[in-house]
């Protein structure tokens, strides 16, 4: 395993009386991590506002916040490639790792997660110290919930973008979701390559066609839920952002919605053992899509799939959903998620820069956020923290 930094001191680095939100990152503690060597950075709970040049480090310092969550990062990048390269081009520094004390409702806990030592592409995880296994220990803590110019085109990108972004939304409402993936794609993978080797063993393929079946249904239940807590939420938007209709489009989706969910799993049974033997496409959650419509009456998108919307409407959209999800996290779990918003206020009209940042002070969001001009958060005031990242170093702003 890595050796993961652990922070020493978990008392909060700013009086309570200044905090904003409930929950949030109060330290991290970086160490080989993209441009950054090490770094250590104390935070209110109150909004992160970071600026500076671009290539400056500010989206490595989101991605460092980002795997606080299960999976990839805001990247979704091999975990191998996440380690600081040594200047001198001569090899690798240390295994990157990420601690912090994070907290929320119960108090504080340290989580610490980096490259594992061993030379695999997977993650180690420390809960208060304590190795654990499987990363939905993390979200048990944080929620942790992102939007980044990369996500711009998720509307226009193929079916799996879709899938990704509402499954982040899924672990950060319901941390054993990340579990149910994982296991399903171990399995996925394990049963593709018994088919590309020829290998028949019906036992085998049984085991992990009943796997499949099993976590695949209850992935789809997750999302199918996900989606129907967002449309109910969405339907509530007030302000300029858009509501936004949404459906999951698969042959397991159309099942659950027509049978129990028992049903469900013989039938992916049956479908499963019936590509294996014809050798066609097998069915699964893996090849479910979300679709998403612009709601505004009135307005000459009303109704219109959001692939056909201009940029700023997508963008919109987007951020309706985020807030959305925050809401319905922060109602279930007593607490709200963090949010990592990289560049997206450089992207907004004025009136919804202004409207995003009154739904982030109204929910106690403890939100990161990156630009170049400081003065496109003008209307977060002095409710908000700010920094100027400098060559992969902070320095408070005099704001």
């Amino acid at each position: 395993m890595s050796a993961l930094p652990e922070s020493r001191d978990t008392a909060l680095p700013v009086p309570v009386s200044t905090l904003t939100g409930s929950a949030g990152v109060v330290r991290i503690d970086l160490t080989a991590f993209r441009s950054y060597a090490a770094l250590r950075f104390d935070a209110g709970l109150s909004p992160v506002v970071l600026t500076g040049a671009n290539g400056a480090g500010k989206t490595n310092l989101l991605e460092a916040v980002s795997f606080l969550a299960p999976g990839r990062g805001l990247r979704g990048a091999r975990l191998s490639a996440v380690t600081r390269v040594r200047a001198t081009g001569t090899g690798l520094a240390q295994p990157w790792a990420v601690a912090a004390v994070v907290t929320n409702n119960d108090g504080d806990v340290r989580l610490g997660t980096g490259l594992a030592a061993d030379g695999k592409d997977k993650r180690a995880i420390h809960v208060n110290g304590v190795a654990v296994k499987g990363q939905a220990a993390l979200s048990r803590h944080l929620g942790v919930v992102w939007l980044t110019p990369a996500m711009d085109r998720i509307f226009l990108d193929g079916p799996a973008s879709r899938r990704r972004f509402l499954d982040r939304l899924v672990t950060a409402f319901d941390p054993d979701h990340a579990g149910r993936l994982a296991a399903y794609e171990h399995a996925h993978r394990q049963r593709m390559r018994l088919l590309r080797d020829g290998i028949e063993d019906k036992a085998w393929h049984l085991a992990l066609e009943d796997t499949l079946a099993r976590y695949g249904v209850a992935i789809a239940a997750a999302r199918a839920d996900m989606t129907s807590r967002l449309c109910g939420a969405l339907a509530e938007s007030r302000g300029p952002f858009p509501g936004a209709g949404l459906a999951l489009a698969g042959e397991v989706d159309l099942w659950l919605a027509a049978m129990p969910a028992v049903d469900v799993e013989q039938r992916l049974r049956q479908e499963l053992v019936l590509s294996r033997n014809t050798g066609t496409p097998d069915a699964g959650p893996h090849r479910s899509d979300l679709h998403v419509m612009f709601v505004c009456p009135g307005h000459a998108s009303h109704g219109m799939a959001a692939g056909a919307c201009s940029t700023g409407e997508q963008k919109a959209l987007l951020v309706s959903i985020v807030l959305a999800s925050a809401r319905l996290q922060t109602a279930k779990r007593g607490f709200p998620p963090v949010l990592l918003l990289d560049e997206v206020a450089a992207h907004l009209d004025p009136e919804r820069r202004e409207a995003l940042f009154a739904e982030i002070l109204a929910m106690g969001v403890q939100a990161w956020m990156t630009g170049t001009d400081e003065e496109l958060f003008a209307g977060l005031s002095q409710a908000a923290q700010y920094w100027r990242v400098r060559q992969n170093s902070l320095v408070p702003s005099s704001r």
